[in-house]
């Protein structure tokens, strides 16, 4: 069966890359939207002790909905197209020898420092409008999980990404991507969804130390 499957989808990538890129990142990011609503349910039934009578799990289809239109209208083009450009970017431009140290390490910093960020600003803002926040409330959304999510996926993604660069041919680089993305998804939606939670509150405070030090050296 499974074998079966990857053949459908090898031959659906070879015919159809972008189309299969951009409906498999729809179906990722869906399913990790659920993932995130199943998490933040169970934390909030254990930390209020309520019974499983009292607190059934019921999905949230139009958050789900919001969620993969993300991965079909931004994360399945935007990312066919810059992973394809990236590779020929470090080869062509920056004449790296590919799989060597410093290709991979190219890779990783610039889809770290470029990618990455742009990702979840345009995560953040999307989901936020979408919700029926006005642009007053998105921007406060931001300063809230923007700098918490950017600090823990930086710890994972390079990692994720060195596997990526070095072993994995770059026809599957975007498979590869998007199932990290389904992990991706439901963290970031688990983000979005903690609201003002104390460990945010740490990130927050701790620019705005940084902020109101450097009015006071003015």
């Amino acid at each position: 069966m499974m074998l079966k499957l990857w053949k459908w989808y090898q031959n659906c990538l070879s015919f159809h890359p972008l189309k299969t890129q951009v409906i498999s990142s729809g179906v990722l990011w869906g399913v990790g939207d659920i993932a995130a609503q199943y998490i933040t349910h169970s934390n909030a039934r254990k930390r209020l002790q309520l019974s499983d009578t009292d607190a059934d799990f019921k999905v949230n289809w139009k958050r789900v909905a919001i969620t993969s239109t993300f991965g079909f209208a931004f994360v399945g083009p935007v990312g066919h197209f810059w992973y394809e450009g990236l590779d020929k970017f470090i080869k062509l431009k920056l004449h790296l020898q590919p799989k060597s140290a410093r290709f991979v390490a190219a890779k990783v910093a610039m889809d770290g420092l470029i990618f990455g960020p742009l990702d979840l600003l345009v995560f953040f803002t999307y989901m936020g409008f979408s919700t029926g926040k006005n642009s007053v409330q998105v921007k406060e959304g931001l300063k809230r999980d923007f700098l918490p999510a950017l600090a823990l996926e930086g710890g994972v993604w390079p990692i994720v990404q060195i596997a990526n660069f070095r072993y994995v041919p770059v026809r599957y680089q975007l498979l590869y991507v998007n199932v990290f993305c389904l992990l991706d998804s439901a963290f970031l939606s688990w983000v979005e969804q903690q609201k003002d939670a104390a460990w945010k509150q740490w990130f927050t405070s701790f620019t705005s130390f940084k902020e109101g030090g450097g009015q006071g050296r003015l």
